[in-house]
């Protein structure tokens, strides 16, 4: 099964460079995006990620932050407008893949009222029970509180675990990629142009391509062993927060 695949921009903010690029470009602000990423083929439609929560959310933690600048987000970058512009309705997406549990991806999880939401189970079990003790003071932040209680409660008949090697649907496949967060998936997606590979473990094309690790990483091990593979296995790479998606893909579609 060959699927079609398309980006949206859904929010643009500035990163240090150290933070995007593994001890490097210290004196730069690197631009980064937020994605949501419509996947559609055989009656189906799989969203990855659901944008981010309304900024103001965000507000108290900028000041402890110096390596970023806020987020902004126009009026056509909101989730629920940026989906309709090429003709989604949340209400009416099979699954949704949540890669990782951060507020960037979690941020309107109950537009999705019909879909089975997809997430890794080591993941879920480690935003519940963190290992590192420094997660418990943003867990607002991983996932809202308000999309929190969905989830654990009228949404929950929905809530998909995953393993970490899983198939979605035939031609979509998910494995834990780490290097991130523990939550951080990728998802293998079979298209005419082959496949393509999404995740949140690489920020931009050049961490994949020049084998360079994201500097905002949770195990530095799991870069060689991740990268490799989606090297080895990708033939389109679709990295979650790069402004060149739209460069190299036009109107972000990926593969039609």
């Amino acid at each position: 099964m060959n699927y079609s695949i398309q980006v949206l921009q859904v929010g643009r903010q500035q990163l240090r460079g150290p933070i995007v690029f593994y001890l490097d470009r210290f004196d730069a602000w690197e631009p980064f995006v937020d994605t949501i990423i419509v996947v559609r083929g055989g009656g189906k439609t799989i969203v990855i990620n659901s944008g981010l929560p309304p900024l103001s959310v965000l507000e108290p933690f900028w000041p402890s932050w110096p390596g970023e600048r806020p987020w902004e987000m126009t009026a056509t970058e909101e989730p629920a407008t940026a989906l309709a512009s090429i003709g989604v309705d949340p209400a009416a997406v099979d699954f949704l893949i949540l890669t990782p549990l951060v507020y960037y991806a979690t941020g309107h999880i109950d537009l999705f009222s019909k879909a089975q939401i997809c997430i890794l189970k080591r993941g879920w079990a480690d935003f519940h029970a963190p290992a590192n003790s420094f997660y418990e003071s943003i867990r607002s932040l991983l996932i809202p509180p308000k999309m929190l209680a969905s989830m654990v409660t009228n949404c929950f008949p929905r809530l998909r675990l995953l393993e970490d090697e899983d198939e979605i649907l035939p031609g979509i496949r998910t494995f834990f990629a780490g290097v991130h967060h523990r939550s951080s998936m990728a998802v293998s997606i079979d298209t005419v142009k082959g496949k393509a590979v999404f995740s949140d473990c690489f920020f931009k094309f050049r961490n994949i391509e020049e084998n360079i690790p994201i500097g905002a990483l949770e195990n530095l091990d799991e870069v060689e062993i991740t990268y490799s593979r989606i090297r080895r296995e990708a033939n389109l790479l679709i990295p979650m927060f790069d402004p060149e998606l739209f460069v190299r893909y036009p109107g972000g579609l990926i593969a039609e």
